[in-house]
């Protein structure tokens, strides 16, 4: 029964072979790396490409490599270098801080732009960190949080909406959200449309500009492989950036940051969105990493990922009969992600690992399998869905040292 499966894989990783970029990771042997939309792989060009920034920048050139080796420009640099990852025009995007702190500002800044309106809607169920920030700012501005499921918001926006804040895919059933028909309703009503892009940013075209997105927020380390705390980036559409409040008014934001003026006044054009000092090692390793999209546009990527999704889902749907899929069938609805649910789910997921496919758990039941398409093939999913089998056969997964959970799932 499976021979044939290994035959499609062969098939379709010879049809998907001009995105097989593979060579561009330095993968571990023996691990199929099903985790990549929670912390991507690490891109062959960055290990060398920070032992320059160490030893010849910070350490020769010291503190002239600012101007010397442009890290006083790297935030807007390497926000044009996402910029065309998301459909962004070069000017848009600045990449620095957290996703916390980036969708913190960006939701003051909605509070300026829409001084009149008193609603922010969200979703109940999307990521904590964005539920708790919409609830912060909300106290703080005097916002009444109003929460839908993204079929419901259209019928519940009016004038007092400011802005409506969502996850472009959903991070545990990896349910892709359709961006451009809410962003259509919701400035159609006169609200903001703040877009969180963690789980689509170098997976998924976002087409900002296109769809008319206001502001938009993400993070480094996913699909962008940026490494571990890698700073997350701030999309600021340019008819917003004159108006533009920064709540927090660093000075790398200010007009004239050498001048040590008394008083803030913001930078013009995407600029006005830094903060302060950006964490450089880190930057410039996203910087890096993003080399590995080269020649290869973001659409050619999604039909690799549409492909793999869809091909691991038949590998498991065909080895493990019964299986509760999270994710949707419909390749227009998934991200680049499988989800399956199962009361079981954390043994699962630790079983996998212990056989070499690196997923993760989401409470209270999910088995989250990421596809990077990049650095996967279709044989890696055949191997993985034969482990979830194997798995579920022999109830590795109900071994009791998965009782305890890691600190981090």
């Amino acid at each position: 029964m499976t021979d044939d499966l290994d035959r499609r894989a062969a098939e379709l990783d010879d049809a998907h072979a001009a995105t097989d970029l593979r060579t561009r990771f330095l993968l571990p042997a023996g691990v199929i790396y099903l985790d990549g939309n929670s912390l991507g792989a690490l891109p062959r060009a960055v290990p060398d490409a920070i032992e320059r920034v160490v030893r010849e920048q910070w350490g020769s050139d010291l503190i002239a490599s600012w101007n010397r080796h442009g890290w006083w420009d790297a935030p807007g640099r390497v926000g044009d270098a996402i910029g065309r990852l998301v459909g962004a025009a070069p000017g848009q995007v600045v990449v620095g801080d957290s996703t916390s702190v980036r969708l913190f500002q960006s939701l003051h800044a909605v509070a300026a732009l829409r001084p009149g309106a008193s609603v922010v809607v969200t979703e109940p169920d999307g990521f904590p960190t964005d539920r708790y920030v919409v609830d912060g700012v909300a106290a703080q501005v005097g916002w009444r949080v109003v929460h839908a499921r993204p079929d419901e918001i259209p019928g519940l926006l009016d004038e007092d909406v400011a802005a409506v804040v969502l996850s472009h895919v959903d991070y545990r059933t990896g349910e892709l959200l359709d961006l451009p028909r809410l962003t259509a309703a919701t400035r159609a009503a006169g609200a903001l449309a703040v877009w969180d892009l963690c789980h689509s940013a170098g997976a998924v075209p976002v087409d900002l500009d296109r769809h008319g997105v206001d502001l938009a927020v993400g993070c480094g380390y996913k699909y962008l492989n940026g490494g571990p705390g890698a700073p997350a980036f701030g999309y600021v559409a340019s008819r917003h950036q004159d108006r533009f409040v920064n709540v927090v008014p660093g000075w790398h934001g200010h007009a004239q940051p050498f001048e040590m003026a008394d008083d803030y006044q913001g930078a013009p054009g995407i600029a006005r969105a830094r903060i302060g000092t950006p964490p450089l090692l880190s930057l410039l390793a996203l910087e890096a990493a993003l080399d590995a999209f080269a020649g290869v546009t973001v659409e050619a990527v999604r039909e690799r990922s549409l492909s793999l999704t869809r091909f691991l889902r038949n590998c498991i749907d065909r080895l493990v009969p019964g299986t509760d899929f999270a994710s949707p069938l419909d390749d227009a609805a998934r991200g680049s992600q499988v989800a399956v649910r199962h009361e079981a789910a954390y043994g699962i997921v630790q079983a996998l690992a212990a056989r070499g496919v690196v997923g993760d758990f989401r409470t209270p039941d999910i088995v989250r399998l990421g596809v990077a398409a990049p650095y996967l093939t279709h044989a890696d999913l055949v191997t993985a869905a034969r482990a979830l089998r194997e798995v579920l056969t022999t109830g590795e997964h109900l071994d009791p040292a998965w009782a305890a959970r890691n600190a981090v799932t």
